[in-house]
């Protein structure tokens, strides 16, 4: 059993005393042995025997002959005989009885699963009883039951989605929707619910996680079931359960929804948490006990060894001679216990497997030792001796298999710390797996792919782990405790330095496994079999970047380990000299990782053009593999090799390389600086590696969460596209220092490459790093808002509310309290387990090469759309978690200029690129950019790119479509920052603008008039949506008389969305007024109307404080928002107007006074113009300027009063008459054209104005071929 460990140094009585004796190893290494004989030199070989083998003193006579392996045979026969004969007893065969066992399989004995109870699809899909649901749910019960007793099982969870494990009768029923615990004679616990279940669910338990070990016990002399997590109690889950009589028992039952995986132990193998007084299902071999003996007997003997090795040794200091040297008789005494331990396994299978989990796996790592220094000598002696037995390698098997169990469900223990966790388990395996014997071993084994993911699985905690853990908590601001401050980070320090040493040993055991030369025909490669594992482990996980991914999947800890291990390899170079050729280093020949060599650079471009089965399925750039493979064959191109030069894609100007004199960030240092400037100042050293763990950057691939209104998608109506950019823009053109070679044939084309983990890394990246990303994204922003609302409870506390009042704030405190300790201690986890410095310097080369790659390769119309779409999104949402870090990476300032020039000038050339047949993949560079153009010091980058100026301003009118409007607009809002009325209240002062995008967005309109037409007239039919949206949300609320968090969400966000529409009109009213004022009048009398209409809307409410607060979100004032919002930008364009009409008076221009008094309802309009001039504006302005301008403003309405006044009277008068030469839709001008062919007529601005979005005729609906303007009528 695993609880029968072995101790080292345990020494019996008459033999000898323990000096210094403590149980740490290393403290057992200061410990040394006496002789506690009267006569110095007395028999001292006989009881030396006596020692190892545990016998009572002067038990073994006076030894003749030397100690060879006949005395040791003679000494096992004698003594341990009755032992061994008596062994069945001695495992205790009384308590078997209270359970039934119904035959299954070869051995009778043996508990599995009764494949008659299965319901669903549940399949073994590794022996014994790894199980995993192949069906929607799945169900089954063991082929055992107990009636009376007290027993366990242990179930190991491969994934910790919904599974109902526990107890069931026979009579319970499964079915496709029920299970385990749905029945009355059933008893289940469901850890991802939370939840205990008897035909009902109740709270119960914890939240488990992957590799949790489950125990699942059951004692029915007492009528109750219970349950444990990882060795820990979780309390009663059910009493008074129904008694049953003989046959009539609880059988063990599992049921599974789909894809989730546990293994199941019934006692085939020594429990992981044994729970005093319960007994499992499946009884030990009866030679369990023999070999623990055995093996406790060749523990004596290796700690024999130590002791001698022990230094300064008290034997020595107290005179006394030692009488027989440990080297002399290890061999020996060692040889013995071994033959006789395999003689007794013989060929058994079962007991092999059992003794190897237990007693032996407790032996060899108490041999090695659980911490550091290792006892690596010690333990090749007994390796050395073991091996010289052939039936050693099927122990080794198992052990092989229990270390990689080990490493899933060893978690990390903070007193254990740093060597906890898997440590212990991977530091064993790398020592054994040193040997080409063993590796072999392990290399043959069918499960070795397995075994690989289980060494590289890292468990992760749960809220009540991460209690343990971080048992003190603390964040700035915080009334805790000073002392927790430097607790935490104590212990933050701890786990960080855990987490780098499990770490480590990934990096060695898969550096052994790249070193590893299988024994094959044909001869292989270094890193041929890391190679093949990659490819296997790739096709096992295509799909797990789905919302449900399909059954089989890698655990994510293993695609996270591995893409660490890689991304060190990568960045800091593998660390064990060339390999055949394909590592290379710097001139000086230290080892320069790949990501950071400058100069000359290649990818083989086979790597998007085969058709491997790995990578067929991921989705490329283009579309599909297949259907580009047809559409777009690219055979002849696969075994060529795309290359450039660092940094060829970039201004020579701007040019940062890994060559150049000014480095990029990568390679820079700004640890000390900025490390001073987090907000969570969590930060420590790590042995030998100088890398520390900063604070945890939020998840920001999807960064429409730092845009406006990126949740409205699916309230968003579609509209015709406006998108102007042809595919013309993004054809081939050549790139300098870019060529195409062939690649070496033969040798080269088995090497495993650097490209190759590259492609692979970002392949781990998307599929497990981002959902990491995400998490702890949600963990910071939950953390922000629980710290506000917990101070903001604390405010209202201070104001002394009365005595209810006062009870109810500190319950809510108590609550927010608890969600903020449980967000810190998340989000330490999340910077402990993702984010030290050197993965931060890893990231942003991998950003680098990527991005440069990406920029090559889209010089090239084939390759670029092969291009697998996890590229994209790895490299975008990199860039972001980097540019989100805290603390931050580098300055911001030169985070983009000092080595990612080339990601603006990707995103800004390829959001509107019709290469990329994914709109969301589109959008997602168009939301980077909208992000970027927020922050000063990243616009500045944009204005300093010379690529960026020349293509971003028409792409971004051609981008203003029914999709991707929104980030449009508030890219085009940002870059006319501060330029509008009223907008320089809180710091939007126009020197916070682009001046240079404004100059370059007006040459492109006015250059290009049918993109700005098309422009404008998207923008026109959006404001006029937004507001028709927002006006019949606020009017649904103000009938029901209520506000529910969903609408006024809604409201705030359209709300918002308007406002910055009509500011983007506000600028084009400034910039190119003469749009509206030369020409037709069609632009005019379309802006004209959308004022009055939005006028109408905004101040047409009847309440106005519920008008208000259906725009206010939580936690926002009335000062940020109110309806000056929306009023502010119509007095800029209405301004803007009156300022270019008098700059206009030499030229002819059309009459925006004229255009106002015409719209018609003069009461309603100079209501409406009142409430501009009446609103309080002081509070948007700094100062008195605006005065001036509402003065202007007001001068403008009398004009427009007085020209209505004097339509009016022409009316009155009998002035004007309406005749059929009317236009019979405006009734304002005369009909001068005609539609062809169909010939209806009316005026020539009705008519433009309908075919902006239409082209059919109003009248009879007919196609417009054309319009033809009518001539004057003749005198």
């Amino acid at each position: 059993m695993a609880e029968d460990g072995l101790r080292l140094g345990g020494l019996s009585s008459g033999l000898a005393l323990i000096l210094n004796g403590e149980s740490s190893k290393e403290n057992s290494l200061k410990t040394h042995l006496v002789s506690s004989c009267d006569e110095i030199g007395y028999q001292s070989v006989e009881r030396t025997l006596e020692y190892v083998f545990g016998l009572p003193n002067r038990s073994i006579g006076p030894v003749s002959g030397p100690v060879d392996g006949n005395l040791v045979r003679g000494i096992l026969k004698n003594e341990f005989s009755k032992l061994h004969a008596n062994s069945s007893v001695l495992d205790g065969d009384g308590y078997r009885d209270g359970i039934c066992i119904y035959g299954s399989g070869c051995r009778p004995d043996t508990v599995g699963l009764d494949e008659i109870s299965i319901r669903g699809d549940i399949r073994i899909i590794k022996p014994p009883l790894l199980v995993e649901s192949l069906a929607m749910f799945s169900s089954a019960r063991a082929n055992a039951s107990v009636w009376k007793g007290k027993w366990m099982y242990e179930v190991i969870l491969e994934t910790a989605g919904i599974q109902q494990i526990g107890w069931a009768t026979v009579s319970c029923p499964f079915t496709d929707h029920k299970g385990v615990g749905d029945a009355e004679d059933s008893y289940a616990f469901d850890g991802r619910r939370v939840r205990k279940w008897n035909r009902d669910a109740e709270s119960y338990g914890q939240t488990w996680v992957v590799g949790d070990v489950i125990g699942c016990c059951i004692d029915l002399d007492c009528n109750e079931i219970s349950f444990y997590r990882n060795g820990v109690s979780l309390g009663l889950a059910f009493n008074g359960i129904r008694k049953m009589g003989v046959g009539c028992g609880y059988y063990p039952a599992v049921s599974l929804s789909q894809g989730e995986r546990c293994e199941l132990n019934f006692g085939g193998r020594p429990f992981k948490f044994p729970i005093e007084g319960y007994h499992p299902l499946q009884a030990p071999p009866s030679l369990n006990s023999f070999a623990t003996q055995l093996l406790r007997c060749l523990s004596r003997l290796l700690g024999l060894h130590s002791v001698e090795r022990a230094k300064h040794s008290s034997v020595e200091k107290l005179r006394l001679k030692r009488f027989v040297s440990p080297d002399e008789i290890f061999y020996p005494i060692s040889h013995g216990i071994c033959e006789e331990l395999f003689s007794v396994l013989g060929a058994d299978v079962w007991s092999i497997q059992y003794v190897a989990w237990g007693p032996f796996l407790s032996f060899m790592v108490e041999a090695f030792g659980l911490q550091a220094p290792h006892d690596y000598s010690g333990l090749d002696r007994v390796l050395d001796v073991f091996l010289e037995f052939n039936r050693s390698h099927l122990l080794f098997e198992h052990i092989i298999n229990a270390l990689a169990c080990g490493c899933k469900t060893a978690p990390l223990v903070l007193k254990e710390c740093p060597c906890s966790g898997s440590y212990p388990y991977l530091a064993l395996a790398c020592h054994i797996l040193r040997r080409q014997e063993l590796m072999v071993l392990w290399w043959k084994s069918p499960d070795f792919e397995y075994h690989f993911e289980g060494f590289l699985s890292r468990k992760d905690p749960n809220k009540n782990d991460l209690e343990c853990m971080m048992p003190s908590v603390w964040w700035p601001g915080s009334c805790e405790d000073v002392s927790y401050e430097s607790s935490m980070l104590l212990t933050t320090t701890a786990l960080s330095e855990a987490v780098n040493k499990i770490e480590e040993k990934h990096r060695d055991l898969c550096r052994l496994v790249i070193q590893f030369i299988p024994p094959m025909t044909p001869p292989q490669l270094p890193g041929s079999v890391f190679r093949t594992f990659l490819q296997n482990l790739l096709l096992k996980n295509r799909g797990a970047d789905r919302n449900l991914p399909p059954p089989g999947v890698s655990s994510n800890s293993v695609l996270v380990s591995l893409y660490t291990v890689i991304l060190h390899f990568l960045s800091e170079g593998f660390g064990m000299g060339e390999i055949c050729g394909w590592l290379k280093g710097s001139e000086n020949g230290r080892d320069v990782g790949f990501l950071h060599r400058g100069g000359h650079r290649s990818f083989p471009v086979g790597l998007f053009l085969r058709n491997d089965p790995h990578r067929n399925d991921n989705t490329r750039l283009g579309g599909s593999f297949s259907h580009l493979s047809k559409s777009h064959p690219a055979d002849d191109q696969e075994a060529e090799d795309i290359q450039w030069e660092e940094g060829c894609m970039d201004d020579e100007e701007t040019r940062v390389t890994h060559l150049s004199i000014r480095k990029p960030c990568c390679c820079s240092s700004y640890d000390e600086d900025f490390t001073r400037t987090s907000k969570y100042p969590i930060r420590y050293t790590a042995k030998g590696s100088r890398a520390h763990c900063s604070s945890m950057p939020e998840r920001s691939s999807h960064v429409t969460t730092e845009c406006n209104a990126g949740s409205l998608s699916d309230d968003i109506a579609d509209k015709p596209s406006s998108s102007y950019q042809s595919e013309s823009d993004f054809s081939y053109c050549p790139v300098q220092h870019t060529s195409f070679i062939p690649r070496e044939g033969g040798m080269s084309s088995a090497t495993l490459r650097e490209e190759e983990l590259l492609d692979v890394l970002l392949l781990l990246y998307h599929i497990g790093l981002a959902p990491n990303f995400k998490q702890a994204s949600y963990h910071m922003n939950h953390q922000l808002q629980s710290i506000a609302s917990l101070e903001e409870t604390d405010k209202k506390i201070r104001e002394g509310p009365c005595f209810e009042q006062l009870k109810h704030l500190k319950e809510a405190r108590n609550v927010h309290r608890e969600e903020v300790i449980d967000s810190v201690r998340q989000c330490a986890w999340f910077r402990i387990s993702l984010s030290s410095r050197w993965k931060q310097r890893g990231m942003y080369a991998t950003c680098m090469w990527t991005v440069q790659l990406l920029l090559v390769l889209s010089k090239v119309d084939l390759l670029f759309t092969y291009v697998p779409e996890y590229y994209l999104e790895a490299l975008v949402d990199c860039f972001h978690v980097l540019r989100k870090c805290d603390p931050p990476f580098v300055p911001s300032s030169i985070f983009i200029k000092q080595g990612l020039a080339s990601f603006i000038t990707f995103v800004v050339t390829h959001f509107n690129d019709p290469r990329i047949s994914s709109a969301d993949l589109r959008d997602l560079l168009l939301q980077s950019i909208s992000v970027l153009v927020q922050y000063k010091e990243y616009l500045a980058a944009f204005e300093s790119n010379e690529a960026v100026k020349q293509r971003m301003p028409k792409a971004l009118l051609s981008a203003f479509d029914n999709r991707s409007w929104i980030p449009v607009t508030n890219i085009l809002l940002r870059l006319c920052k501060g330029s509008g009325f009223g907008s320089s209240k809180h710091g939007e002062s126009s020197s916070s603008s682009s001046i240079i995008f404004q100059r370059l967005l007006g040459q492109t309109c006015i250059s290009d008039e049918a993109l700005f037409s098309a422009f404008l007239n998207c923008l026109f039919n959006t404001l006029s949506w937004t507001m028709t949206e927002f006006s019949v949300s606020v009017r649904e609320m103000q009938e029901k008389y209520q506000v529910l968090e969903f609408q006024q969400k809604k409201c705030s966000v359209i709300y918002d969305l308007s406002c910055n529409l009509a500011r983007v009109l506000e600028f084009c009213t400034h910039e190119i007024p003469q749009a509206f004022l030369s020409g037709a009048d069609t632009n005019l009398r379309r802006l004209t109307e959308l004022i009055v209409f939005i006028l109408n809307h905004i101040t047409s409410a009847e309440d106005t404080e519920f008008f208000d607060l259906s725009l206010r979100r939580h936690g926002q004032s009335l000062e940020k928002v109110n309806r000056g919002m929306a009023l502010a930008p119509l007095v800029g364009i209405i301004l803007n107007l009156i300022n270019a009409s008098e700059q206009m008076e030499c030229r002819e221009h059309n009459d925006v006074v004229s255009i106002f008094a015409s719209m018609g309802c003069l009461d309603s309009f100079n209501c409406r113009f009142q409430y501009l001039l009446d609103y309080n504006w002081a509070g948007s302005f700094r100062g008195d300027d605006y005065l001036g301008k509402l003065s202007q403003l007001e001068n403008f309405l009398n004009l427009i009063l007085l020209r209505s006044q004097s339509q009016e009277n022409k009316i009155l008068g009998g002035e004007t008459d309406v005749n059929d030469d009317t236009c019979c839709i405006c009734y304002s001008s005369e009909a001068d054209a005609r539609f062809a062919p169909c010939s209806h007529r009316s005026c020539y601005g009705c008519i433009t104005r309908h075919l902006l979005n239409c082209h059919r005729c109003f009248f009879c609906n007919a196609t417009v071929l054309d319009v033809v303007r009518i001539s004057d009528k003749a005198d």
